[in-house]
């Protein structure tokens, strides 16, 4: 088992209700995989550069422990998802 953490950025066109379920359900997706160890939401926040002609993203920061096949599992997932701007998965260095 590995440390990663991901950060999220879905779309704020989503209201309050749908971003919550779309982050929900990354988060159950992650709980079968694995174990969440913290989820940190940054909230709505001005992109750097528009994305799909938005300007403003929702942050979410999830960090969790997991094998080595699943984040690329979990990549693949983000990419097919609607409501989803960006997203980065990294492993956590061992010290």
């Amino acid at each position: 088992m590995a440390k990663y953490e991901t950060m999220l950025i879905t779309s704020s066109a989503l209201d309050e209700e749908a971003s919550a379920a779309l982050v929900g359900k990354f988060k159950s997706l992650i709980e079968a995989n694995g174990t969440i160890d913290s989820v940190d939401d940054w909230g709505k926040k001005r992109l750097a550069y528009p994305i799909n002609d938005e300007n403003d993203g929702i942050y979410t920061l999830i960090k969790f422990t997991s094998g080595p096949d699943f984040p690329a599992e979990l990549d693949r997932i983000y990419k097919i998802t609607d409501g989803v701007l960006r997203s980065i998965i990294i492993a956590e260095e061992v010290k």
